[in-house]
């Protein structure tokens, strides 16, 4: 994992990559089938909403795909409102505010960037070093929507810090970081490194595709200020892979 951008001493790097010139999948048909399992809530109090969100359930309605996080929330809190997304595939900790006063405060939070969140992560191959930063600017691959590229002329700033928590065999388990919040970052990310994640529909090839039954990224922690008061709270959600 060593080039110009691509830090693993932590620190931000410096100079231009070339483009990632690893594979990339062809388009895998795909039929929206979300599990049925009841809401878990993992806090609520007057101010804010902290859900589990299932792999394999939209964040919000898609078009013509009416069933997600949001729509389910609303059968039971009818006053929720959407702060946040998470990918579809993506399990893992999503915040509702209550009120619109909440929904601004939080909004504002991940806006500028005075949350903290870290996902868990299995990627294919071994990582080198502990810790580092990926420093990739990422746009929007029109052609091929949802999927996502890395492009130095047009792409935004995209950042993210990980650290490994495991070396497996043939694969490492990381805590991924990200500082920006680009629509797929953490799966671009770790695909242009040459470790695309366990699972991944869009971005992995055949065999790393296969290696796991769902796309094997989950939002383990969440860091904010409360609404009301301002105090630090912090939320957690189990992994079970």
């Amino acid at each position: 994992m060593s080039s110009p951008n691509v830090s693993t001493k932590g620190t931000s790097p410096t100079g231009p990559l070339p483009l990632p010139k690893g594979p990339l999948p062809e388009r895998r048909s795909f039929i929206y089938a979300p599990p049925t399992d009841p809401l878990k809530i993992i806090h609520e109090d007057d101010d804010l909403l902290v859900v589990d969100k299932p792999a394999g359930l939209l964040s919000v309605p898609g078009r013509d795909l009416p069933d997600s996080l949001q729509t389910r929330l609303k059968d039971r809190y009818p006053e929720s409102l959407l702060v946040h997304r998470l990918d579809m595939a993506t399990s893992g900790l999503m915040v509702f505010a209550r009120n619109k006063t909440a929904q601004r405060h939080l909004g504002l939070q991940f806006e500028r960037r005075h949350t903290t969140k870290t996902y868990l992560a299995r990627i294919a191959g071994t990582v080198d070093g502990e810790s580092g930063r990926i420093n990739l600017p990422l746009i929007a691959d029109w052609p091929n929507r949802p999927r996502q590229m890395v492009s130095w002329k047009h792409g935004k700033p995209s950042t993210t810090d990980w650290e490994v928590l495991a070396r497996e065999e043939n694969t490492t388990r990381l805590a991924l970081h990200p500082i920006t919040g680009r629509s797929h970052q953490l799966r671009v990310h770790c695909w242009a490194i040459g470790h695309p994640i366990l699972g991944d529909r869009i971005y992995a090839m055949d065999d790393v595709f296969e290696a796991a039954p769902r796309l094997q990224l989950h939002a383990w922690k969440l860091g904010l200020r409360h609404p009301t008061g301002g105090d630090p709270i912090e939320f957690e959600s189990p992994c079970w892979f």
